[in-house]
């Protein structure tokens, strides 16, 4: 089986596939400074209750925007998997697919691995929207090819945000409001956050749309999208499984069994 781990800013996701489907996923705040062991403490509990255990784990698939916790990672992979990780951006890791940046270098590993991803299911020129610490569009040309994109900040820094620069206005959960005018502070706050970053969302993907000249199909990802459920008028597609799949897609491309 297949241990896959994606490590965000703010969340880890561990996914076990057992080559034809996904059959647990678990997700953690992230700490760079987390140990192997650790890792391995709190993974065997949740595993042993779907009923699974290290030594079902025969390779692994690691992508991560955080340096500071591929080290500790790695180890888990190597001290309870017994074997070598599949680093997404190491030399010799194959992802076949084609970087049309002015620098190359500068696309992030989390988000080629979602343009693999989304290749996998879906054809045509593709807008790829990832919300999570940042929100990022990137665009997939029809042949495949990673073309660009636009990184934001996150909804959550949006209302960290406001609260800490604003002495007077309070730490508020993320919703969905009822009105867009609000009639008290925490409605107004809440209404401000969320119907802003909705023509946020919009407002870009039409830009990018416009700009690119052809029509586009436009899929949402990461740990927030189910907030935007029915309030965009621009995402077509929510696809929660997009970075695991590209992380898939990744092991297959690097020797992984079909």
């Amino acid at each position: 089986m297949l241990l896959a781990i994606d490590c965000g800013n703010t969340n880890i996701l561990f996914g076990i596939h057992d080559g034809v489907d996904w059959r647990a996923q678990w997700r953690a705040g992230t700490e760079s400074t987390r140990t192997a062991d650790e890792h391995a403490v709190w993974l065997s509990q949740l595993m042993s209750l779907q009923g699974f255990k290290f030594s079902d784990i025969n390779a692994c698939v690691i992508s991560t925007v955080v340096p500071q916790a591929l080290f500790n990672l790695r180890n888990l992979a190597r001290r309870y998997c017994e074997c070598e990780p599949v680093i997404v951006g190491e030399p010799g890791v194959r992802l076949d697919i084609e970087v049309r940046l002015d620098r190359p270098q500068d696309a992030g590993a989390d988000r080629l691995v979602n343009a693999l991803g989304a290749r996998a299911r879906y054809s045509g020129a593709l807008i790829v929207i990832d919300s999570g610490t940042a929100t990022t569009f990137d665009v997939i040309a029809a042949d495949g090819a990673f073309e660009g994109g636009i990184i934001a900040p996150g909804i959550n820094l949006s209302m960290q945000a406001l609260h800490g620069a604003a002495a007077k206005l309070p730490r508020v959960a993320i919703a969905k409001p009822e009105r867009v005018m609000g009639k008290d502070t925490v409605s107004a706050m809440q209404s401000g956050v969320f119907w802003g970053y909705i023509d946020l969302i919009d407002g870009l993907v039409e830009r990018l749309k416009a700009e690119y000249g052809q029509p586009m199909t436009v899929i949402a990802t990461g740990g927030v999208v189910s907030l935007f459920d029915g309030a965009s008028r621009t995402i077509e597609h929510y696809d929660p499984d997009l970075t695991i799949r590209g992380l898939l897609e990744v092991w297959k491309l690097n020797g992984g069994a079909n």
